[in-house]
Parts: C-alpha cells; structure tokens; sequence
C-alpha cells in the first residue's frame, strides 16, 4: 500500500475540535487521532498521536496532564480519522513520523496517509 486517503473530522462551522469542549457522545470512530496546539508565533506543535476508540482516547487526554499542561501555551485541538485495523498501526506510525509528538510508536513500518490541512 503506497498511500491510504482518510479524512479528518472537523467541528461545527468546519473548525478543529477543541480537546475540551469537543462532544463525543456520537463518536462511534475507531482509527487515529491528533491532538496539537498552536504556538503565539502561528506553529503549530502536536502534542500526541494515537489510535484505537477516538471517544475513549478522547475522553482519557481530556484527564491526562501529560497533554493537558500544553494548553498553557493554547487552546488543544484534535482530529481524528476512520482508519480500518489493519492499517491503524501503521497510519499512526507514519503520523509520530512526521508529526514528531513526545511519545513514542509502534515498530512497524509506516503506512502514509495525507495529514491534517491545517
């Protein structure tokens, strides 16, 4: 597999989701998801890339001070993406490759996918 289109989900109005604020009593999504901030100077620095149940990842960041004490620097914002089982180990490697968050990924080799347009 060369390249696996996904899309990445949005909230009302077409914005990011807020970490906090964002409702995940329908998110029913297994697959990836990011969750980042973005810098006074405009850059953006992603905190944390992860996968499995997006409503219970979600919901277990929201408590997790090991990404929440990054929203001193701004607002956290995430996206996630329906990614099947088969390929979510490698999309999710493929994103710590590139997004360069502070955790570490599975050793398997990645599975591109094309990232968030922020």
């Amino acid at each position: 597999m060369d390249n696996l289109d996904v899309s990445w989900a949005k909230c009302k109005n077409d914005v990011w989701c807020s970490l906090d604020r964002v409702i995940l009593t329908d998110v029913t999504t297994y697959g990836v998801y990011v969750i980042w901030y973005v810098t006074k100077d405009g850059k953006i620095r992603v905190v944390r890339v992860g996968k499995g149940d997006i409503k219970s990842r979600l919901q277990s960041h929201r408590n997790d001070t090991d990404i929440t004490k990054y929203s001193k620097y701004g607002a956290l914002l995430t996206t996630w993406a329906r990614v099947s089982e088969k390929y979510v180990d490698g999309v999710e490697k493929y994103l710590g490759d590139m997004l360069d968050p502070d955790k570490r990924h599975p050793d398997v080799d990645p599975i591109r996918v094309n990232l968030p347009a922020w």
